[in-house]
């Protein structure tokens, strides 16, 4: 059976008349606008059903599949920092992480399902705190003891059910898989958990007959959400539609449970793939953040939400969310810094270009009205534009009152130790460039708020290098102990001498995986943004690795991001950020102190062989400023 996506999909009710908060936006030439600032009111949670046949649940899993990306490791404040902006989202659900994969992940999904998700709105709202477990009783005891802190816990279990899943990795047969699945749901049963959510792996490539067997028995053992995962990004829209509708017609007690989706990208129909689900009959998505995740990633939040959101009355049955878009362009930014997985420019939503238009003939249609080309505002999504910043034009002159309004206008809220931190960088780079931007801003930001717990701090850098001798770094860091020291190195190049100057002081064998540096903005006196990925290496080769959902026990890799006017001295910040991360989370993880080896890190400079180095516009990352994008000054 299909559902063409352009179909109309099973009969649904008529869409509610959904109350939605609105403002008028006051444009160029007195031109007014209508923004969505709020979605209708969602229906009270029930696992098992929705009241209102037209909502979809948003499941997020940026924290759990999203973090499996190679190198987008995150420490427990990070987690939590996200799981929050994600309740501001409004997400229905948060799939908190995997608790058994290490005793950090662990901790950081009982710290959320303890602060976020006891954090009742005075609407009602609190978001379900999920847990992900294989059917192993040893993971469903972890992953309910992680989330039943939580006012609405939910797990979810999974177990794969095609036949190169069940002959080759699993070395199952039909009937021991069903067996292992009714078992785990049981168990979760008798643990106390009334929301369980069970995912057949790689149903996209299953036999639809054993689909309908299993999803039936786990439903009469007590599942109350059934996802539906496209785990290789096989199936086209059509087919997915198909999938999702056949499953409701043949499955015993489809009626009772909620159907959801869960898209990976590989083909680039993670979203169509998403929304053809919803069509059909879905009432949950499972998405991330920017669509990060394995491989090719995620169906993307913000694309789905959006495309709902616009089109989901007139094309979609009346389809509604609980999201808050407003929110989303700062998540963005906040899930891009912690992950260090750099946003394209060209992604829908959140790219730096989504809302640029360069074409002469796209100018004058956005002059003259900007319907023509822009299909919603960026302010819908918490982006504001830089001509509606009331003439504040910021340079050193600024004061903190000044910077502290942009940053509202910008979606950030701070404290005052916070905005002094942020406020320092800001007047010393306005006494350095001349007009400061709102990409300078958020640059400095990302730097100074989006950082691991400091470890190590980078006080002073200098670099002396050129064609007249070895390159040569001093740096002045303070460690964990709060002693200021001096160290110093020699390279191939300036940032290869000033990460062996950081070594001979952190004494943590890392092996430098990825090098990127780009430019904020464009000019001589621009920003440069650098981010490296590290893992552990030499004698602490073997530490680092914990348990992967899919792939088994995985080293992780630990990314940092740097920021300054300086390429040295973004390189080094950043290198510092990574270490920062790796030491803080292997010191949980072995719940003691790291050890101290002198490290065999050999990278960052032109003539060092590294995995994966890439530098803008194909410069070395030791040429001269001119060579990149946009410059910036080496020291």
């Amino acid at each position: 059976m299909s559902a063409a996506l352009g179909s109309t999909g099973p009969r649904v009710a008529p869409a509610r008349a959904a109350p939605l908060c609105r403002r008028a936006l006051l444009l160029p030439a007195g031109r007014t606008r209508v923004v969505v600032r709020a979605e209708a009111r969602r229906p009270d949670y029930i696992p098992n059903r929705i009241d209102d046949p037209n909502y979809v649940r948003i499941f997020d899993t940026t924290l759990r599949d999203g973090e499996q990306s190679p190198g987008a490791t995150l420490t427990s404040k990070e987690k939590l920092d996200i799981a929050r902006g994600l309740a501001r989202l409004g997400v229905d659900i948060i799939e908190a992480g995997f608790p058994v994969a290490s005793p950090d992940d662990f901790e950081a999904v009982r710290t959320i399902a303890m602060e976020v998700g006891n954090d009742v709105q005075p609407d009602g709202y609190v978001p379900v705190i999920c847990g992900l477990s294989r059917t192993k009783f040893a993971d469903l005891e972890r992953a309910w003891d992680a989330v039943r802190h939580a006012k609405r816990p939910r797990v979810h279990t999974f177990i794969a059910t095609s036949d190169i899943h069940m002959k080759y990795k699993l070395r199952m047969t039909p009937d021991e898989v069903v067996e292992n699945a009714v078992a785990a749901v049981r168990h979760l049963r008798s643990l106390g958990c009334n929301d369980i959510e069970f995912s057949p792996e790689d149903a996209g490539r299953s036999d639809p007959q054993f689909l309908y067997r299993i999803l039936g028995e786990v439903i009469k053992a007590g599942a109350t959400t059934l996802n539906i995962p496209d785990t290789t990004g096989w199936n086209l829209p059509h087919e997915f539609g198909g999938l999702i509708a056949a499953i409701r017609k043949n499955t015993p007690g489809a009626e009772n449970v909620i159907i959801s989706t869960h898209c990976q990208n590989d083909l680039g129909l993670s979203t169509a793939n998403s929304l053809a689900g919803a069509m059909a009959g879905a009432r949950q998505i499972e998405c991330t953040i920017n669509g990060i995740g394995e491989r090719a990633g995620n169906a993307s939040l913000e694309e789905v939400v959006m495309a709902i959101s616009l089109r989901g009355k007139d094309q979609m049955n009346g389809l509604y969310t609980g999201i808050r878009p407003v929110h989303i362009y700062p998540m963005s930014k906040m899930v891009s810094d912690y992950s260090g997985m750099i946003v394209q420019p060209h992604k829908a939503i959140v790219g730096a270009n989504a809302f640029a238009h360069e074409s002469g003939i796209h100018q004058d249609g956005m002059l003259k009205n900007r319907e023509t080309y822009e299909i919603m505002t960026p302010e819908s999504i918490g982006l504001p534009r830089q001509e509606q910043d009331r003439g504040i034009v910021l340079g050193k002159h600024s004061g903190r009152n000044a910077l502290s309004s942009r940053l509202r206008s910008l979606g950030y809220e701070l404290s005052t130790s916070e905005l002094d931190d942020v406020f320092k960088r800001f007047k010393a780079l306005a006494d350095k460039k001349k007009g400061i931007t709102d990409e300078d801003i958020l640059a400095l930001m990302s730097d100074e708020l989006h950082q691991p717990k400091v470890i190590w701090e980078l006080l002073d850098l200098q670099v002396v290098c050129g064609t007249m001798g070895m390159p040569t770094a001093t740096v002045q860091m303070q460690g964990p102990d709060g002693i200021a020291r001096i160290g110093v190195g020699v390279g191939t190049g300036p940032v290869d001498a000033a990460y062996k100057a950081i070594d001979s002081l952190v004494r943590v064998e890392a092996e430098l995986v990825d090098y990127s540096v780009s430019s904020v903005t464009q000019g001589i006196e621009a920003l440069a943004h650098t981010r490296v990925m590290i893992r552990p290496a030499g004698k602490m080769s073997d530490q680092g690795y914990s348990e992967h959902a899919a792939l088994g026990t995985v080293q992780r890799q630990f990314s940092g991001s740097g920021a300054n006017e300086d390429i040295v001295v973004a390189s080094a910040r950043a290198y510092i950020s990574a270490l920062n991360k790796m030491i803080g989370w292997m010191s949980v993880a072995q719940k003691v102190a790291p050890r101290t080896r002198s490290s065999s890190l050999a990278a960052g400079a032109a003539g060092v062989s590294m995995a994966g180095v890439s530098v803008a516009s194909g410069a070395s990352m030791d040429e001269a400023p001119g060579a990149l994008t946009a410059s910036a000054k080496q020291a």
